[in-house]
């Protein structure tokens, strides 16, 4: 594979953490279960993408559309963000892992806002990888909330590209080079999709609490393989 800060290793990988539940109901075991295997394997990842010398991670850790599932398994989810966040910081610091956060944090409850808040508050100073957990998050979502600002700010007759891209979540952020999506399905399902316009997008058979360095690293390799091109011709990778 190729060593970090080579053209072909990407800056930003984005990554949507499907199978929990399934990799749960392969075993006989609860959805609660599973969500907490592939919390494991999201600490397992970020690692190694810190280690292989990724810049930027985006994990889809709650969307817009979860709010749909059974209220008991959303206010697990609310927990293990929770306490996620707060137990972790030693982790952050070690590695030297900033956090920022994507989506709408109004519907969230005040103690997951806390957390999240104060998350980002203790990292600020962190100069390694940037992780991006995109909690209560939706792609359209962020894509009105982007458009209502920015109509706010000059009015809808003086949005262009880029205006409505200063007004979306975190416009500072490098649009991703390669999504990624475990689980084998095979679908964005509202992840980013402003800033994936161009993205290399890989999509893995495997359960996501089973995921590794191993698959980060083979998600890598074929990355490196494919010639990025934007709408043109020839054009070696960004």
């Amino acid at each position: 594979m190729s060593t970090p800060g080579t053209p072909s290793l990407p800056r930003h990988v984005g990554i949507i953490m499907d199978g929990n539940g399934r990799w749960a109901r392969e075993r006989g075991r609860p959805r609660s279960e599973g969500h907490l295997e592939g919390l494991t394997a999201a600490k397992r990842v970020t690692a190694a993408a810190a280690d292989l010398g990724i810049a930027w991670l985006t994990l889809f850790t709650f969307s817009t559309e979860n709010w749909r599932r059974a209220e008991e398994e959303v206010s697990y989810l609310m927990f293990l963000i929770r306490s996620h966040l707060r137990q972790e910081f030693d982790f952050y610091r070690q590695n030297r892992i900033r956090i920022l956060h994507a989506g709408d944090l109004e519907r969230l409850p005040p103690e997951v806002v806390r957390e999240i808040r104060s998350a980002m508050a203790d990292t600020a100073g962190f100069d390694g990888l940037t992780v991006v957990l995109a909690i209560n998050y939706g792609g359209r979502d962020e894509i009105v909330r982007a458009v209502r600002r920015a109509a706010a700010a000059g009015g809808a007759t003086g949005i262009t590209e880029e205006t409505l891209r200063s007004h979306l979540d975190l416009p500072g952020v490098p649009d991703p080079d390669l999504i990624i999506r475990t689980g084998a399905e095979l679908r964005q399902s509202n992840f980013l999709l402003w800033q994936s316009a161009y993205a290399e997008l890989y999509f893995s058979p495997k359960l996501w609490p089973d995921w590794d360095r191993a698959d980060l690293a083979a998600a890598l390799e074929e990355y490196a393989r494919r010639t990025r091109r934007f709408g043109g011709t020839e054009r070696s990778q960004s």
